[in-house]
């Protein structure tokens, strides 16, 4: 055994090294909290299957499985990347986890990089999982799918950075019961079940402005009616993800 077989060598692991794993650990801490579980995989499977199989709301013509799929697929990015990233963050926050990671070797930004790592991570379980429910229930996807990758990603941006924000500036017990009750709003609002046409025009062009709005009008434009890429809505997420990021990178306090 040659001499120095066992000699230390202080210092912090690759910067990508650090970040890999700390996203490894928030999605197994995502994974394994039933609450969380709860809200961004079987309410949004439960809303798919209830709606596709009980004529509750009037979704138009066609299967009502191809209106739902692509709303559906929207609530799915806004549970995991806002609701439940801000109201685990904020408990984060709360308890000083995030004051300890931020004093470790891991940057900041590396740290709400590894996050929004676990967020997409999870979004690809929920987006492999609904997508299964819906083609058992009948969904026949239009498309392509650059369109819906792209929008997917813009409408991630756009809801990590508001929950991001939400966490780093509201008290935890506040962004838990504000987060939920964003939640409950934008499912009714946001023509995820309820087609937006059915609400009055003074209302609807404010809820067209809305990220689920745009998230789930453009998916179901690609996905129900096999348009090309809106651009419209995909530029409504594009500055819900600038204004949401540059306000949480601005406002966000870790202590």
């Amino acid at each position: 055994m040659s001499a120095g077989t066992y000699t230390p060598r202080p210092g912090a692991a690759p910067l990508p090294r650090m970040i890999a794993a700390q996203a490894v650990l928030e999605t197994r801490m995502l994974l394994r909290n039933g609450e969380q579980l709860l809200l961004t995989v079987v309410i949004p499977a439960l809303l798919l299957v209830l709606f596709s199989a009980v004529d509750v709301v009037d979704t138009g013509a066609g299967d009502p499985v191809d209106f739902l799929t692509p709303g559906v697929l929207a609530l799915a990015v806004m549970s995991t990347a806002f609701t439940g990233q801000a109201i685990a963050t904020g408990f984060e926050r709360r308890y000083g986890v995030l004051k300890r990671l931020g004093a470790s070797p891991l940057p900041r930004w590396g740290l709400m990089t590894a996050k929004t790592l676990s967020v997409l991570v999870t979004e690809v379980l929920q987006i492999v999982l609904l997508t299964v429910i819906a083609l058992l229930l009948g969904w026949s996807p239009q498309g392509g799918p650059f369109s819906v990758l792209l929008l997917l990603v813009l409408g991630t941006v756009a809801f990590s950075g508001l929950g991001l924000l939400m966490a780093g500036t509201l008290k935890a017990e506040a962004t838990l019961a504000a987060a939920n009750l964003v939640f409950l709003l934008l499912l009714v609002g946001g023509g995820v079940v309820v087609p937006l046409d059915r609400f009055p025009d003074a209302v609807r062009s404010v809820l067209d402005l809305l990220p689920i709005s745009a998230l789930s009008g453009g998916l179901r434009d690609v996905l129900q009616h096999g348009a090309a890429m809106p651009w419209g809505d995909a530029a409504v997420l594009a500055v819900w993800s600038v204004l949401g990021l540059g306000a949480a990178a601005r406002f966000f306090r870790w202590e």
